[in-house]
């Protein structure tokens, strides 16, 4: 009898667990517009009070005619891949900006910078071919730093 007992406590603390935790998702997900980053729509990236100079600067930059967050801050290869990165760089901003643990200056991290340097060659293949006997190893943004997003 002591087990059961036991057992059914210990269930009825897991079911308990985990309803906050998907409370606390569904609320998070609904107060910080979530389904808004499964868009295309680059003001999503703008719910964020950190990230509004981030989108006023691609709106005056060379691109805000051509190409969305998505197009540059994306891998292009692969739906799955796309949506992965989208949902682990959601994970941190969220956890980033929740604790108020980030920078005042927003940098790219090594894998973020990988896949904006993939989608810089994926929609420039004809430019970056000609250009990478010259600059091997060379990053786009190293020269164009400012394309997505004037400063």
């Amino acid at each position: 009898m002591a087990r059961s007992t036991a057992a059914g406590i210990l269930r009825f603390a897991a079911a308990v667990a985990v309803g906050v935790a998907v409370g606390v998702a569904g609320y998070a997900f609904a107060y910080a517009n979530g389904a808004s980053y499964m868009t295309n729509d680059p003001a999503a990236c703008a719910n964020c009070h950190i990230m509004r100079d981030h989108f006023d600067a691609w709106r005056k930059s060379s691109h805000h005619a051509v190409a969305v967050c998505n197009d540059c801050h994306a891998p292009h290869d692969s739906v799955i891949r796309k949506y992965w990165v989208k949902a682990t760089n959601g994970w941190h901003h969220s956890v980033a900006f929740t604790t108020g643990n980030y920078p005042e200056a927003l940098r790219a991290g090594e894998r973020n910078r990988q896949v904006t340097e993939k989608a810089c060659r994926h929609c420039h293949t004809e430019i970056t071919a000609a250009v990478d006997g010259h600059a091997e190893g060379e990053s786009c943004v190293r020269c164009h730093g400012s394309v997505g997003h004037m400063r």
